[in-house]
């Protein structure tokens, strides 16, 4: 399976290869398990949900198109989305502070180079963001807030938030950008 692409290996699921799922497994397992490490802290409930994800994902791989996206964007997507069903359907309290999870789960997945350098990347650009900007973002993608959700929990007007989201999007597109013409 070395030297197939993700997409190949998504269609060869579809026609039953459990190789092929396998290998999509050692390719994306590691960063979709920190991702449900970050947002669940639970390594447990994180490794079931990355179970449920691939399950899903071997029955639904005729499905996937390619057109909307890559194959690491698919699963990643899905396994957040199964994160936060989970941490919203658990009742569970939003008084944690997400630096928190974060900290938790930090080397806690197996990453490889590549993956190390796109959370570098990441680190490093969100770093660069003002504290009110980056708390909107997390607030968001780890806990999965909408924009009236954060504005209550920041005690700010939805305006404000949605002000602020924009700003940080823009400032991370634009890093990001200028990064990419560089490498």
């Amino acid at each position: 399976m070395v030297g197939n692409d993700d997409a190949e290996l998504v269609a060869s699921a579809a026609r039953g290869n459990r190789d092929a799922l396998a290998e999509l497994y050692d390719r994306h397992g590691g960063p979709m398990l920190g991702l449900g490490l970050r947002i669940l802290g639970d390594r447990g409930e994180a490794e079931e949900l990355l179970h449920d994800v691939f399950l899903e994902a071997w029955k639904r791989a005729g499905d996937y198109d390619p057109s909307r996206g890559s194959v690491r964007a698919w699963l990643m997507l899905r396994m957040r989305s199964r994160c936060l069903d989970r941490v919203k359907s658990a009742a569970r309290s939003r008084t944690s502070p997400v630096g928190e999870k974060v900290e938790r789960a930090a080397g806690s997945a197996p990453a490889t180079a590549g993956d190390e350098a796109d959370a570098q990347r990441v680190h490093g650009a969100l770093a660069e963001l003002p504290d009110d900007q980056r708390r909107v973002l997390e607030l968001g993608y780890f806990d999965g807030l909408s924009c009236s959700e954060m504005a209550e929990q920041l005690g700010v007007p939805i305006g404000t938030v949605k002000s602020r989201l924009h700003a940080a999007l823009k400032k991370l597109r634009a890093a990001f950008r200028v990064d990419e013409a560089i490498s």
